[in-house]
């Protein structure tokens, strides 16, 4: 039911409208087109348009659930969403894990499934007439684009070079555990004409990446199946929408996970309550539980261990944060009698700070019970413990790393733009 302003932009796939009662966006309607080698073969695929639009729209909103920057806005219909309304920056940036396809013929000698680590990050120009030529660094920076107001120099190149590492990264977790191997990406940024910031824009379904199920290139199930096609005939061409249906079933799934997991917070008084209140408000930031309970390991050790053993008997993945000050036997107590983690995280009061902390780091032997002085620290502590089974936890660490890394890039930039 929304109004279409005028056509922005048309390609192979797609076509951009411009949305007059929504300022600021861009509707992307997809098409029932499969095309391959710049589009020297090119068949329609009835139903493809949602299953592209079912998969960017997942892939859009894990990125963005995790803290990604996207142009992504919302589903619209079955072959259209909403995005915010970018100029386009006119490069392919490809991330490969694994060697195989273009690179191969690019670079004779190496075999096809030579690993990269990290990732190898590539760039192309997008140039239909030249068959979108590789790029350097140098190259990019020496065009002096600008877009939406903002020069493309070399803290923008570090950005986009950085965010597509890090994408891949969190998509290449997120289909592990339906045991599917994500060989490369092709992604590409465009900038916020309202914001002037570097998002991630266009499109992510299954033109964009090679999968692999079990890590086997006989099973691909992305475009690669259409483009190895030696004729497209009608039998031909369900064989690849079978495959293309077989991703837009499972990308859903990728916004979910199977494993759970839960902070405790144990502190000795309540009097520290402010302090537990912080570590859980960090927790909600990585989408994990938290409960705060109070109990003395000096004044009711029995209590304790009965509270200890509740969150033992259900199953349930836990990590213990044990808040207490001046002598802490909390979590020593808790870490000799649990198999589960113990992380100290001690308020520390003004008068005896430097002496309390003592008590957290001088343990008994045997007893494996880390200490940060800091609530987020001790939230994040717990979050790396369940980011190595929880695809959806590890993914937020992730992006926390990359925005952390391009706040110090642009503060770094804006200095010497001062300075100068």
């Amino acid at each position: 039911d929304l109004k279409l302003g005028k056509k922005v932009n048309e390609g192979k796939t797609k076509e951009v409208y411009e949305l007059p009662d929504i300022p600021g966006c861009v509707l992307m309607q997809s098409k029932d087109q499969i095309t391959a080698g710049n589009a020297a073969r090119k068949d329609r695929m009835e139903g493809k348009a949602a299953i592209s639009n079912t998969t960017t729209s997942c892939v859009f909103q894990l990125l963005q659930e995790a803290g990604i920057k996207t142009a992504f806005v919302r589903k619209q219909s079955d072959t259209a969403f909403i995005a915010a309304h970018c100029e386009m920056i006119p490069i392919e940036w490809v991330c490969r894990r694994i060697a195989t396809g273009s690179f191969l013929k690019r670079n004779p000698g190496v075999k096809e499934g030579y690993k990269f680590y990290p990732p190898k990050i590539e760039m192309f120009y997008k140039d239909d007439a030249n068959n979108d030529p590789q790029w350097s660094e140098e190259q990019l920076i020496e065009a002096k684009f600008c877009f939406a107001g903002l020069t493309i120099g070399q803290t923008e190149v570090d950005i986009m070079a950085r965010s597509t590492q890090a994408i891949f990264e969190i998509l290449e977790k997120s289909w592990q555990p339906q045991n599917c191997t994500l060989v490369d990406l092709k992604i590409e940024f465009g900038v916020n004409i309202l914001t002037k910031e570097i998002v991630l824009a266009d499109v992510i379904d299954n033109d964009s990446w090679r999968l692999w199920p079990s890590g086997d290139r006989s099973q691909q199930k992305d475009k690669q199946s259409y483009r190895d096609l030696k004729e497209v005939t009608p039998e031909a061409l369900q064989m690849v929408k079978r495959n293309f249906e077989w991703v837009a079933e499972r990308v859903e799934l990728l916004l979910k996970t199977k494993s759970q997991g839960r902070v405790v917070v144990l502190m000795g008084s309540p009097s520290d309550l402010s302090h537990c209140e912080k570590i859980k408000k960090a927790c909600a930031t990585f989408g994990i539980p938290c409960e705060l309970r109070v109990t003395s390991a000096h004044k009711g050790p029995d209590e304790t261990l009965r509270i200890k053993s509740e969150y033992e008997g259900d199953g349930i993945p836990t990590v213990f944060v044990a808040v207490a000050g001046r002598s802490n036997g909390l979590g020593p107590v808790m870490s000799g009698n649990t198999a589960y983690p113990v992380v100290n995280c001690p308020p520390l009061s003004a008068d005896w700070g430097t002496q309390d902390v003592w008590s957290s780091l001088r343990l008994p032997s045997g007893l494996g019970c880390p200490t940060t002085l800091s609530p987020e620290g001790a939230a994040q502590f717990a979050a790396q413990i369940f980011g190595l089974n929880n695809h959806l936890v590890w993914a937020k660490l992730r992006s926390n790393m990359l925005n952390t890394w391009i706040s110090l890039k642009q503060a770094d930039k804006k200095l010497r733009e001062c300075t100068l």
